[in-house]
């Protein structure tokens, strides 16, 4: 059995944590909550997302990103729009007042992979995020396997990004 600083699972997710509380110690004079700066940063990966995708990429509660958008809203960060093709959708949007904040999050953030990355050689660094690019990829596909029951398919799209 391997020991918990050897497994894959037990690693990735104490680095997540490190980094976060790293970064947490950072932007406390930003004002903004853990989830709050989440939200932002993944708006500005992908502004115009639907409120229920956000709250699934979030791994949160409908109800709870309702409320963090209520927050962001009345901040003057956020604006929602209703979706021209479902009625009953919502979907996010930054407005111009975000990007400043956004800019100082990405400094932060920066400060945070360098002292994460500190004692790696460029090659290392490199390596890493690879490995970690490919170890997401895998996870996806086998999350499609699963999801969908299309494996050949699947196993199609990973063989193509795998090549590439």
């Amino acid at each position: 059995m391997k020991l918990p600083e050897e497994s894959l699972g037990f690693l990735v997710n104490d680095v997540s944590r490190l980094m976060r509380r790293n970064y947490n110690r950072r932007a406390q004079g930003l004002g903004l909550s853990l989830a709050q700066w989440r939200a932002l940063a993944f708006l500005s990966r992908k502004e115009g997302v639907k409120q229920v995708t956000l709250a699934d990429s979030l791994e949160v509660q409908p109800i709870t990103l309702a409320r963090l958008i209520d927050r962001l809203e009345e901040a003057g960060l956020v604006t929602r729009r209703p979706d021209p093709d479902d009625r009953r959708a919502i979907r996010l949007y930054l407005t111009p007042q975000a990007q400043p904040l956004l800019d100082q999050m990405w400094k932060l953030a920066q400060k945070t992979h360098e002292d994460a990355l500190n004692d790696f050689s460029d090659v290392a660094r490199n390596a890493l995020i690879k490995s970690l690019q490919q170890a997401k990829q895998s996870l996806l596909v086998a999350e499609e396997r699963t999801c969908d029951g299309n494996t050949e398919e699947a196993e199609r799209n990973h063989n193509v990004t795998k090549r590439n």
